[in-house]
């Protein structure tokens, strides 16, 4: 997979702020604000595509604390942690496959409104679940999506309609 890239101008976006003398000190807040906004809804997104509690929780502490080294440098705050932490997240579980370590006891167990839907998320290939969770858990549009999972927008329109219809079979299947 290829390495993260994110547009940076420095002095621009959510993070910059007038004074130089006050940046750290805005940098700070600003990403204080975002976390207090996005924290719980972007872990558990990284959650549904990990199905891990303790990668996902590091994945976002880990795309926070990055962000706060970068600075004024990242453009969007929000998209760039979301991207960031998708990253981390995928390159964890490539981690964890090589070296085939079985999970942590109850992982994957989580109080859900929709355990039938977080347990066929589980099943989705990577592509598609990271693609169906950031377009409808997420919010973000195709293309938006394409951009934090480092990919085109054709791609992940096939993604979503390929994990669209196996989750339809899986809650199908289910029901009946």
């Amino acid at each position: 997979m290829a390495e993260a890239s994110v547009k940076v101008r420095p002095g621009i976006g959510p993070l910059s702020s007038s004074v130089s003398t006050q940046a750290g000190v805005g940098i700070r807040s600003d990403l204080e604000r975002l976390y207090r906004e996005q924290g719980d809804r972007l872990w558990r997104a990284v959650f549904l595509y990990s199905g891990d509690r303790e990668l996902a929780g590091d994945a976002v502490a880990e795309a926070f604390a990055q962000a706060l080294r970068r600075g004024d440098s990242i453009e969007s705050a929000r998209s760039w942690v979301w991207h960031v932490s998708f990253r981390i997240a995928a390159g964890m579980l490539k981690d964890r496959r090589r070296t085939a370590a079985l999970p942590p006891e109850g992982t994957y167990q989580l109080a859900d409104e929709a355990p039938d839907l977080t347990a066929a998320l589980k099943t989705l290939p990577p592509k598609q679940r990271g693609a169906v969770v950031l377009r409808y858990y997420g919010g973000y549009s195709i293309k938006e999506t394409a951009a934090i999972l480092d990919s085109t927008p054709a791609a992940v329109g096939v993604h979503l309609t390929r994990g669209r219809r196996r989750l339809r079979t899986l809650l199908e299947e289910r029901d009946a």
